[in-house]
């Protein structure tokens, strides 16, 4: 079962051969805690989403994930509108950043196995032309950081070291070793 209602997590795992039994999204509160960290949140959370998938569905084995988008100790979550989304653009223009994502997979015994994954990134300067005309083009909505690598926000990247996948919203690698490391993922 994935813990999760993002497309892009269900083709990701489509790329490795993956197609969940259920897809089964949580409700669950993602605001940070205070002083929490971007790396702690993504870790908190996609264990928090298996868990509260695994309750509706105990003896299943669940794949959670939660992305986050970190500058220093700042969180950029999902924005909520235009607005955010080109403060969010402007403050990652010209600087690096990172991409957490946490991963967790609950056994049907009730066992939780995490990985965090981290990605580093850095966006050219962008300037405002290029702001608003991805704003307008609506690409941000739902993404963290406001941004889809896997869209036209690639053009920006001047540098990426980490994983690929992990930035578009699931670490294939990582996940790949969790399910092997449970026996669901044939070698």
């Amino acid at each position: 079962m994935l813990a999760s209602a993002s497309p892009r997590r269900l083709d990701l795992l489509a790329r490795i051969g993956i197609a969940p039994d259920r897809v089964q999204p949580t409700d669950i509160d993602e605001a940070p805690l205070k002083a929490e960290l971007p790396r702690l949140l993504a870790a908190r959370l996609s264990a928090a989403k298996a868990e509260a998938a695994g309750a509706v569905a105990p003896g299943a084995l669940v794949l959670a994930a939660d992305t986050v988008v970190g500058v220093g100790r700042r969180i950029l979550g999902k924005p909520a509108d235009a607005a955010e989304a080109r403060r969010f653009l402007a403050l990652l223009s010209g600087r690096r950043h990172h991409v957490y994502t946490g991963v967790a997979l609950r056994t049907p015994d009730g066992k939780l196995r995490t990985r965090l994954v981290d990605t580093i990134l850095a966006f050219q300067r962008l300037t405002e032309a290029q702001i608003e005309d991805y704003v307008a083009g609506e690409e941000w909505r739902g993404k963290a950081g406001g941004y889809a690598i896997q869209g036209r926000a690639e053009v920006f990247v001047r540098f990426l070291s980490g994983s690929h996948s992990n930035v578009v919203g699931l670490p294939l690698f990582e996940t790949a070793q969790l399910l092997r490391g449970v026996g669901w993922l044939a070698p």
